[in-house]
């Protein structure tokens, strides 16, 4: 170990121990983990891999899509499209073997942008047994998890009307709540739907804002339950059990497309950030009686992050932004840009034992230290094919990541 990665160490000691515990993600049931954050609760990870990179437990095909990848004991569950036929798959953790696969005719919709294919965007949502998920056309499935039988179905672009066509296809998640499944469809009177969990029958629909691609987040206010839904135009905050609109903050670009979710801390600032004169927002939540007040910190317009994830250490925010694409540490107090960093393309990340594990649109998979005064990259493999836009799951020492191609599990195991 070379004299940089000795104070990229201490960095990372310091950064682990004024860190606040976050729930281990051994069990990764929903899009971002348990919290949302993709921190991952790990300090058995290597922190130097061998030449040629760390070793591959298994590699299998899989198909187009951009779905993260769930796990769930010895269980992994990932989405994918074959020949005009979107998929929902259950595979052996061990080896990546099917145990069941559920499929379905999924024709491309003609409005569609076909340049980065029509597989599944939005990664399904696994509780009591039960898997949601919404593929690119919006069709809404219910699926028993240990069997993949249908339990119910939505077709959510046909039954509700005007419901928010997105020409890249559907991306939000689905959001569990309580005993109900929550989707955002976008149109008048049905922005936000919940369905019964069990049933499929509609709970509520409320309010008259266009969809965008963000999966809904939900966040603690004084001990207020808030889902955030990134609309096209706004950010909005609902009642989860109801559906009533809290407040709403707008925050809008030239494309309507708002994707990257939230960033919530225990300080009550809230990061939110897209594309183009959207830029980046923090906003500082305030609960007085029943009324939330939204105050805006500052607008950095320089700082844009289009479908990547962000991830808060501490007072900052880490993220993948811009184009041509840029690391970038971002105090969340004032928005100033604390550095600037080359390295890797455009690219998601989960943070795990005091180091960010990064996948890159090229297939280079990395190791980097952050902290507010430098960006190290300590490792940098290829390992997939291009348009690799999926974050990675991380369940124990195994990492899961995926391109259009194939599903590789990658042992990152510190050795004795």
């Amino acid at each position: 170990m070379n004299a940089n990665h000795l104070s990229a160490a201490s960095a990372v000691g310091l950064l682990l121990i004024t860190l606040p515990a976050s729930p281990s993600l051994a069990q990764c049931r929903q899009f971002g983990g348990a919290k949302q954050d993709f921190k991952v609760e790990c300090r058995k990870l290597a922190y130097d891999w061998p030449d040629g990179g760390p070793p591959i437990l298994w590699s299998r095909d899989l198909g187009e899509g951009y779905t993260a990848v769930l796990a769930d004991n010895d269980m992994l569950y990932a989405t994918y499209r074959k020949a005009g036929r979107d998929h929902l798959a259950a595979l052996k953790a061990k080896n990546g073997e099917t145990t069941w696969d559920f499929e379905f005719d999924a024709p491309a919709h003609p409005k569609h942008v076909i340049e980065f294919n029509a597989g599944p965007r939005a990664t399904p949502t696994l509780d009591d047994g039960r898997l949601y998920f919404i593929n690119c056309g919006a069709v809404f499935h219910c699926v028993d998890a240990s069997s993949g039988k249908v339990i119910w179905r939505h077709d959510l672009w046909t039954e509700f009307k005007d419901a928010t066509f997105l020409n890249h296809g559907y991306s939000a998640s689905p959001f569990v709540y309580k005993d109900t499944v929550i989707a955002v469809v976008g149109g008048r009177g049905h922005s936000v739907v919940a369905f019964d969990a069990k049933s499929g029958d509609i709970r509520w629909q409320k309010h008259d804002f266009d969809a965008s691609y963000a999966t809904p987040k939900l966040i603690d206010l004084d001990g207020r339950p808030q889902l955030l839904c990134f609309m096209a135009k706004e950010l909005i905050a609902i009642d989860p059990a109801n559906g009533n609109l809290l407040w709403e903050f707008k925050h809008g670009n030239g494309y309507g497309q708002n994707i990257s979710m939230p960033v919530w801390g225990d300080d009550h600032i809230l990061f939110i950030s897209s594309i183009e004169q959207g830029g980046t927002r923090a906003l500082k939540l305030t609960l007085k009686g029943d009324k939330t007040e939204v105050e805006e910190l500052w607008h950095n317009r320089r700082v844009r992050i289009h479908h990547q994830n962000a991830i808060r250490i501490g007072n900052h925010v880490y993220a993948s932004t811009g184009d041509p694409n840029i690391w970038q540490a971002i105090d969340i107090r004032t928005g100033e840009v604390c550095w600037r960093e080359r390295g890797f393309a455009k690219s998601n990340a989960i943070y795990a034992d005091g180091q960010f594990i990064v996948i890159d649109e090229e297939g280079y998979l990395g190791l980097a230290t952050a902290c507010p005064e430098f960006f190290e990259i300590r490792e940098k493999v290829p390992l997939l094919g291009s348009h690799a836009w999926t974050v990675p799951t991380l369940a124990g020492t195994t990492l899961y990541v995926r391109d259009n191609e194939k599903l590789v599990a990658v042992d990152l195991s510190a050795k004795s």
